[in-house]
């Protein structure tokens, strides 16, 4: 048994690294094509990342389309966020004695990360919504990817700040059998 869970951790460590990895490549490629259609050349704007074109919002106001690739980077860095934190507790964790505050604490960040990407989609799903009101026409098939998951995000915050919270308790009865030995 203690081989199986061995191997479904490891599994799953190098699984979060590369999701970590390609999330870093992903910010990083929405990054470098704005500042590419910013300040060398607008037709980056045709291809963000992945045939992603918002030339029509560039044209129509570098602002706008300004903030809304802002949105893009910030949901998808903290999407690597979550994977980083993901990664520091398989370096920390002792599956000996496997509550500690440490893994509680990242716990709890990935919890706060979770749902400020949640608000986050949100406001970029309205913002979205209030240029298509504006007769601006946006990808949202495209866009859907790097902006959406707002009840995802919100349900999997709830989700783990209940899991922290057995966490914390969990520390509680290890630290009482601590004290009973």
């Amino acid at each position: 048994m203690k081989t199986n869970t061995q191997t479904v951790l490891k599994i799953t460590n190098i699984l979060s690294w590369i999701i970590f990895i390609g999330l870093c490549i992903q910010t990083g490629a929405i990054s470098f094509s704005y500042l590419v259609s910013i300040f060398m050349n607008p037709i980056g704007s045709e291809n963000i990342n992945l045939g992603l074109n918002l030339s029509e919002l560039y044209k129509n106001s570098i602002p706008y389309y300004s903030i809304l690739i802002l949105l893009m980077v910030l949901i998808s860095g903290l999407k690597a966020y979550i994977f980083y934190f993901i990664i520091k507790i398989f370096m920390k964790i002792n599956l000996v004695n496997p509550f500690s505050k440490e893994i509680y604490s990242l716990i709890i960040k990935i919890s706060a990360v979770a749902l400020t990407i949640g608000i986050l989609a949100i406001i970029g799903e309205k913002y979205c919504e209030w240029l298509l009101n504006e007769n601006i026409h946006l990808p949202m098939l495209n866009l859907e990817q790097y902006i959406g998951g707002k009840s995802e995000f919100l349900f999997m915050a709830a989700i783990i700040f209940v899991i922290a919270q057995i966490f914390k308790r969990g520390i509680e009865i290890q630290a009482e059998n601590e004290l009973t030995i």
